[in-house]
């Protein structure tokens, strides 16, 4: 066999071989699993599950009260969180941008407020277990006795 010289490389080139190696680690290193998003209620809210079209008009505050007439108070995490962002996707179905375009038209035309805005799962947790009428959303391990769990069905 004739070898130039300086042409170390193994037959077959050796690059393909170190792609598929690197390609095959990434396939068994393990990916993160998302976390089960639920929405969490104060124990005082009149309701147990909500259609996912109830869950959408209330997280982008078109509704302003439960059946029962209590004030209906909703506690979000910050548009970049990865939370919101999973729960969005992944409970109401939207992005997190459709839920800031509606709460930013509803504040800047007099026709409603955004929703408070809370920074951490355990903010989230406390807000809603001592403010009746709230609602929030959580990953379902995070969750306690402190507040209740609604059902959202399709």
């Amino acid at each position: 066999m004739n070898k130039k010289p300086g042409n170390d490389a193994p037959p077959g080139g050796g690059k393909p071989r170190g792609i598929l190696c690197l390609v095959l680690l990434f396939l068994w290193l393990p990916l993160p699993v998302l976390a089960e998003m639920v929405v969490i209620a104060n124990h005082s809210v009149p309701v147990n599950r909500l259609e996912r079209n109830a869950a959408r008009l209330i997280f982008s505050m078109r509704r302003s009260q439960w059946p029962d007439g209590t004030p209906l108070g909703v506690v979000v995490m910050p548009d970049e969180n990865p939370l919101h962002r999973q729960f969005s996707s992944q409970v109401l179905h939207l992005y997190p941008r459709q839920l800031r375009r509606v709460w930013d038209r509803q504040t800047y035309s007099g026709t409603g407020q955004s929703p408070e805005t809370v920074a951490t799962p355990e903010e989230m947790l406390e807000r809603v277990a001592t403010r009746p009428g709230a609602v929030g959303y959580l990953p379902r391990e995070k969750v306690d006795g402190r507040v209740k769990l609604l059902e959202v069905k399709p």
